[in-house]
């Protein structure tokens, strides 16, 4: 079946929002290569509240992104994603005005509570067509993965110009910027609406939740996300104390450490849209992450064991990060894939708190070695619960427009397309005209399918 390109609307639409997001997003992640030795130099730190103030705002964004995506479609995209923005710019002006570790820990729990992720996706999905929703998350998500890069390297040289007070100004102002870019720049949608591919639904929370294949993919985002935090609670540490390097020479390290792996991981990725090789690149890639801890364990005494370590961790993490969304897309039933996101990323900042937190307490308590021998000993959890369980079923996502329909045949409808061949989970929204199904590519009969079809 083919599908039309973008229209000049949905392409000026994902544009303009994957800007906002890329600049919140690139105004949190500036300060994760440097924050930990800037907050050494606070009164009163300890290594535990040095952690806190590195993964502080993963608890206020676990804690407040569904209920943003909620309330805004009560009060409207716009207004939930400036007040957003605002509450981001607050937090960003608060830790630049610190003068010791708790101000920067309040104003780090305040970007954090600025949490549009949920309520940027549903905009997203209000200002375009059905099928370039995919597309257009997925142009988001890219624009993500590259402000992280971006930052990784930006920022040790920022601190060295201007330091990381400096940097927390200009967060404050990506966020002002951002403000203005989406009353300038993105359209205002005619009507919001409740979107089940990205719109988390309270009601449908418990059923994610008990979910097994669900529940390995949340805590893999979990242990992913806590290992990252952890090592950069860190790694920058290391790179001072052990790599006789100073702030504003972070980059040479980054640098062809990010190059390298994204290099590496293309393949992977390439390979990984092979349906027989998902599961084992994905293992695999988990298998990366384990090992990286493990060089890193063995080789944090000198600079070229560090960037080996962080190489390979690179690989496999940024392997995980363009996998996972995609597995859950295909794991979550068909009416419930908005909710599993949601959950989904919930668990995600919740391993960022995680991390900043435990990753501070064990540093602080037995030093950097057991900082990598617990993120070790994470990934092989994680892999266990990988490779033990019952294999992933992995099938595509479709909406489908099945016009107007009485509440008492949706059932009778859904039925009808479950005996479509490779149709394998059918759910008609009476209300919304819409069938989601689950389906098997290779299996289905587009033809039939076909025959459904209200547009």
């Amino acid at each position: 079946m083919k599908k039309d390109p973008m229209n000049s609307s949905e392409r000026r639409a994902v544009g303009t929002l994957g800007g906002i997001f890329g600049l919140r997003m690139l105004g949190l992640f500036l300060v994760l290569p440097v924050l930990a030795l800037h907050s050494e130099r606070l009164p009163d730190h300890t290594p535990l509240l040095v952690g806190l103030a590195v993964g502080a705002y993963g608890l206020t964004q676990a804690l407040l992104q569904i209920p943003y995506g909620l309330l805004s479609d009560r009060f409207g995209r716009k207004p939930l994603i400036t007040v957003g923005l605002l509450v981001f710019a607050f937090g960003s002006a608060v830790a630049a005005l610190a003068d010791g570790i708790w101000g920067v820990i309040i104003g780090r729990a305040l970007q954090g509570a600025g949490a549009i992720a949920a309520v940027v996706l549903a905009l997203t999905a209000d200002l375009t067509r059905e099928e370039q929703r995919t597309k257009a998350m997925a142009l988001i998500g890219i624009s993500i993965g590259l402000v992280f890069i971006i930052a990784l390297i930006a920022g040790p040289i920022l601190d060295h110009w201007i330091g990381v007070t400096g940097i927390f100004w200009i967060t404050c102002a990506l966020a002002l910027a951002a403000i203005a870019l989406l009353w300038l720049a993105v359209p205002t949608p005619i009507q919001t609406a409740r979107h089940g591919a990205v719109h988390t639904a309270p009601s449908q929370i418990r059923d994610v939740l008990s979910d097994p294949q669900l529940l390995r993919l949340d805590a893999g985002i979990f242990v992913l996300h806590l290992i990252l935090t952890a090592t950069f609670v860190v790694v920058p540490l290391i790179l001072v104390h052990q790599g006789g390097l100073d702030v504003g020479q972070h980059w040479k390290v980054y640098v062809p450490v990010m190059l390298l792996s994204v290099a590496a991981v293309i393949p992977l990725i390439y390979l990984s849209t092979r349906k027989y090789l998902l599961q084992k690149i994905f293992a695999g890639a988990i298998v990366l992450l384990l090992m990286s801890q493990g060089v890193m364990l063995m080789g944090y005494h000198s600079l070229p064991g560090v960037v080996l370590a962080l190489w390979v961790f690179f690989w496999g993490f940024n392997a995980l990060e363009a996998m996972m969304p995609s597995l859950i897309s295909r794991v979550a039933p068909a009416a419930s894939k908005g909710t599993a996101i949601g959950v989904y990323n919930t668990f995600q900042f919740l391993g960022v708190f995680s991390g900043g937190v435990i990753g501070g307490w064990i540093y602080g308590e037995w030093g950097v070695a057991s900082v990598f021998l617990f993120c070790l000993l994470m990934a092989g959890i994680w892999l266990l619960l990988a490779t033990t369980g019952p294999a992933l079923k992995l099938f595509d996502s479709r909406l489908l427009r099945v016009g107007h329909t009485a509440p008492e045949q949706a059932k009778a409808l859904a039925d009808r397309l479950l005996a479509v061949p490779g149709v394998m989970e059918a759910v008609v929204i009476a209300e919304e005209g819409v069938a989601y199904l689950k389906i098997d590519k290779q299996a289905l009969d587009e033809e039939k399918l076909g025959e459904f079809s209200a547009s």
